[in-house]
């Protein structure tokens, strides 16, 4: 009694005892099982739908596409014919230069607003950035390397040479293409008929005068 005048004297309430329930256990302890038992249902429950859930995957890159569905064909360049499978979406210029690995076809705009990739598709130039490759099964493809090679030029290549046509390169394996072709698909005899024939085809270092020199050369030997 004197301890509980004490606790009431300075406002503070004493605890409560702990009482037994009937099963002898404190309430306590009781209540602690209770939720202990409560918290063991709940991850019970929620096992199945986390064994349910599946695991992210790896992430798809946005620079390529995740689809992987190719499709086969055949396209006979330079006289040979090559089997491949390929990405309906392949341009002319990718399969070109990335699967039969025939670099001398040169990617500048990819636009087709600068002659550089320009190839033959039937005796007609073409830029390939422009065209997928399944369009051209059963067409007879020819690009720089089937044109004449080092030792065997052909006359275009050689006249480029002997007038100086080119100066970084870049684009003068497209030049070529797209001169042999003007000759053949008529051009007047002029100068500027040259020009404006091959205005498709851009020189970012300005030899076109050396350019038509050399494509009047091969109309002359012709």
């Amino acid at each position: 009694m004197a301890n509980d005048s004490k606790d009431r004297k300075h406002g503070q309430t004493p605890p409560e005892p702990e009482t037994k329930a009937s099963s002898g256990l404190s309430r306590r302890s009781f209540l602690s099982s209770l939720g202990a038992a409560g918290i063991a249902s709940a991850a019970a429950a929620a096992q199945p739908l986390l064994a349910a859930t599946p695991a992210p995957g790896p992430a798809c890159d946005q620079a390529v596409p995740c689809s992987q569905d190719t499709m086969p064909i055949t396209l006979k360049v330079n006289g040979e014919s090559r089997a491949l499978n390929l990405d309906p979406r392949t341009t002319l210029l990718d399969c070109l230069r990335e699967n039969l690995d025939l670099p001398g076809t040169k990617k500048g705009c990819d636009h087709g607003q600068c002659g550089a990739c320009t190839v033959h598709v039937n005796g007609r130039r073409v830029n390939s950035c422009l065209s997928f490759a399944v369009m051209h099964a059963g067409d007879e493809i020819t690009t720089i390397e089937g044109l004449g090679t080092p030792d065997h030029m052909h006359p275009m290549q050689a006249a480029f040479v002997q007038h100086d046509g080119f100066q970084c390169g870049y684009c003068t394996s497209g030049q070529i293409m797209s001169a042999v072709a003007v000759l053949k698909e008529g051009c007047g005899p002029t100068d500027d008929d040259v020009k404006h024939a091959m205005y498709g085809n851009i020189c970012r270092c300005g030899a076109y005068p050396n350019i038509v020199a050399a494509v009047q050369q091969v109309r002359r030997q012709a």
